[in-house]
């Protein structure tokens, strides 16, 4: 089955590499994550920018480059950017924006309204946040207004499901990542999240797993095909993903 990977990370110390809250990541360069997934059937995917690397973008740029037109970047930028450089990342082949709520790294919250409707008007672009969905109250207000927003990580815990899935129903989409990183029963979040929109889970590997308990492994993509039929796991792979980042 393809598999479009909709969240991984490239980390590449040839770029400037931030200290966040006392973490460091190990290398993992596009070579490492070719290497790591060569036996799986990747046809695509996101590369995401982390708390880690700021508001770099020469590594981004970099990694697309390598990767090929198949990728595309979610990409951390200041409230400061200007039109031009948005629409210069657009043709590098960035195509969201993201806020690390978790981690830091981004630009901040009070920002998010104005931010991701001005970066959708410009180039269509979505916007990510990295948030434990418990917090997802404060501002959901503000994200069911927004035209296009997806939420990492299955939400991260049992407790801001329910906001999560409420989010849901009125269209927010879901990474189906970082299995190994979330304190919530993972299949019952996939199986609640596909009941009530088939089109919101988007699958991706997480790669490297910077800071999860448990990596990456192919038991992700089993849980996955084992949970579902074919064609609801051919969505979840794939399609959802392809659609939102490519077309």
């Amino acid at each position: 089955m393809k598999i479009l990977d909709a969240h991984f990370h490239i980390i590449d110390f040839n770029y400037p590499i931030i200290e966040n809250q006392g973490y460091v990541p190990p290398s993992y360069v596009v070579e490492d994550y070719q290497k790591e997934t060569s036996t799986y059937n990747i046809v695509g995917g996101a590369i995401v920018s982390g708390s880690f690397q700021g508001f770099n973008q020469n590594y981004l740029i970099n990694a697309l480059e390598k990767m090929g037109p198949a990728f595309c970047g979610v990409t951390q930028l200041p409230f400061s950017v200007t039109d031009n450089e948005i629409l210069y990342l657009h043709q590098k082949g960035v195509r969201a924006l993201r806020f690390n709520v978790k981690r830091g790294g981004s630009e901040d919250l009070s920002k998010l309204d104005y931010f991701a409707r001005r970066v959708y008007d410009l180039t269509g672009w979505h916007s990510e946040l990295y948030i434990d969905a418990k917090d997802l109250p404060e501002i959901a207000s503000t994200i069911e207004d927004l035209p296009a927003i997806s939420i990492d990580h299955l939400g991260l815990s049992e407790e801001g499901l329910p906001h999560l899935l409420q989010l849901v129903e009125k269209g927010v989409r879901v990474k189906a990542t970082g299995f190994g990183r979330v304190s919530l029963d993972v299949k019952n979040a996939l199986k609640s999240i596909y009941a009530i929109d088939p089109n919101a889970l988007m699958f991706g590997t997480d790669l490297p797993s910077t800071r999860a308990n448990r990596p990456f492994a192919f038991s992700d993509i089993a849980c996955i095909q084992q949970l579902f039929d074919s064609a609801a796991a051919e969505r979840i792979l794939y399609k959802n993903a392809f659609n939102w980042y490519f077309k």
